[in-house]
């Protein structure tokens, strides 16, 4: 049985799916970028927070797929977890799926234990999910974006378009030769932050199809519980 289940909206050839989906696998690809100056740059800023370099580009961190979740809300350890927009694949009843996510990760954790740190935080993911051969041929014009509130305003925190990171199928066949296993759900790469990496409370994300007219977005609020030893 899944380890996860999840209600998604599927949309496909104009028509709109809701159903129950099982997710066996979670995998988070870190440092998936096209551009190496661009990685390099994001490895900097994460350095600058104590973060090791990592031991391959693009490398594959494993998650329990209990950690994904569609809720508005999640609990973290602590005040140092923020998150990140990434856009994610699915891959279910033999077709791929594209959607977008927030990979919530603790920072604090991340510096001793990349890791560890992707395993502390619940996952939030948009419900909905477009076919990727649908956008495969416009794909480099989608775009990502965050905002997260400060100082009473609402501030762009992350924006950029996916050529930022590597081509969905270049990052699959990195993965696995013969491509996602069918209930396996992967995000695939992040962009840097404005003003740099920060922890978060609030933090609003979406994938944007220029080309369609449409977005896929989602937001979620931190609920911090204490550490008391």
């Amino acid at each position: 049985m899944p380890r996860r289940i999840l209600n998604l909206t599927l949309m496909s050839n104009g028509g709109v799916t809701r159903r129950d989906v099982g997710i066996d696998d979670a995998v988070v690809a870190g440092w998936t970028g096209r551009d190496a100056a661009a990685v390099e740059k994001h490895i900097r800023e994460l350095e600058a927070i104590g973060v090791k370099r990592p031991a391959s580009t693009p490398i594959f961190y494993r998650v329990s797929a209990a950690r994904l979740t569609t809720d508005a809300e999640i609990e973290v350890v602590g005040e140092t977890s923020g998150g990140e927009v990434e856009f994610v694949l699915l891959q279910h009843g033999g077709r791929l799926w594209v959607g977008t996510g927030s990979d919530h990760t603790d920072r604090a954790v991340e510096t001793y234990g990349v890791t560890v740190s992707k395993q502390m935080c619940d996952k939030p993911l948009a419900a909905t999910f477009w076919a990727f051969d649908e956008v495969a041929p416009h794909w480099d014009k989608l775009v990502l974006r965050a905002h997260v509130p400060e100082s009473g305003a609402r501030v762009l925190y992350q924006e950029g378009s996916v050529a930022a990171m590597l081509d969905p199928r270049d990052l699959i066949s990195r993965y696995a030769k013969d491509g996602l296993a069918d209930s396996t759900l992967m995000f695939c790469g992040t962009l840097a932050a404005k003003g740099g990496v920060r922890p978060t409370t609030e933090f609003s994300f979406e994938l944007e199809d220029p080309v369609k007219g449409r977005k896929i977005a989602h937001a979620y609020t931190s609920r911090t519980l204490p550490i008391l030893g």
